[in-house]
């Protein structure tokens, strides 16, 4: 069996859609055919809730998986779309960076958690997925470290506002921090602009700006800002059920054909 593909959705600033695009772009590929996994490793535990799993159905939580050590498969949930489960996240995830801070391999928790996974899902019957998304907190801490460390790639989603590309700069730093000591193949599978207004000029000098800076890193699809992308969360369900016909929805359709396209030419 082919090991999954595991990304990390990081950028240490809030508000840029790191949860929207986890959501979407897992239900995309989903969509597609792939069997898909979201790690929501956000003490908000948006990512769950923005697939429909209630709190009192998050027995089980990302931070079992990582504190605990429990086996993935018992903290696995299924959701609204096919195809696609979640590992919820809940308030617990505070706690990790404090927890675990004796511990001299506290980085590599959820990389072991996932590799003994798909070990046994080789010789049994659980689920074999082809992605694993990981929605990462807001900041640059032990469970994006340790999220990195599990992870193939990073996605990261970067908001065509003022200043977006502030603080890019330390989360570069701590990605070649991480590969230099804890996970050398890491590397940027892209860069996706989002919250872009083409009524704003601003916008687009963003755009620009990040291009000229990660080059071919960017991909070529631009998530618009748009009221039903932010609606949906609030109905329990991705943007691409609750109105797979807006441009949100049908920009993150194009983001997946985008993911895959990239993943096609690694492997050629």
């Amino acid at each position: 069996m082919a090991k999954p593909r595991i990304f990390a959705i990081v950028n240490q600033k809030g508000g840029v859609g790191k949860t929207t695009t986890s959501i979407n772009l897992g239900t995309a590929l989903a969509a597609v055919g792939r069997r898909v996994l979201i790690v929501d490793f956000d003490a908000q535990g948006n990512a769950s809730t923005g697939l429909g799993i209630s709190r009192a159905d998050r027995l089980r939580t990302s931070y079992d998986l990582v504190v605990d050590r429990i086996p993935l498969e018992e903290a696995v949930l299924s959701t609204i779309v096919p195809r696609l489960d979640i590992v919820p996240g809940d308030e617990n995830l505070s706690g990790v960076e404090t927890e675990l801070a004796g511990d001299g391999r506290r980085s590599y928790r959820l990389k072991e958690a996932l590799q003994a996974y798909v070990a046994r899902a080789e010789s049994g019957d659980l689920v074999k997925y082809d992605y694993v998304l990981i929605d990462c907190p807001p900041s640059l801490s032990a469970l994006t470290v340790n999220a990195m460390t599990a992870s193939d790639a990073l996605l990261v989603p970067l908001q065509c506002e003022f200043l977006a590309l502030e603080g890019l700069s330390q989360l570069l730093r701590t990605v070649e921090v991480v590969r230099s000591g804890l996970n050398p193949a890491l590397e940027i599978q892209g860069v996706v602009l989002t919250m872009y207004d083409r009524r704003n000029s601003l916008s687009d000098q963003v755009a620009n700006e990040v291009r000229s800076f990660f080059g071919s890193k960017v991909y070529d699809t631009v998530i618009p800002r748009n009221v039903r992308l932010s609606e949906a969360p609030s109905f329990g369900k991705p943007a691409l059920l609750y109105d797979y016909r807006c441009p949100g929805s049908e920009a993150y359709i194009r983001l997946a054909s985008e993911v895959l396209q990239r993943e096609k030419a690694r492997v050629a």
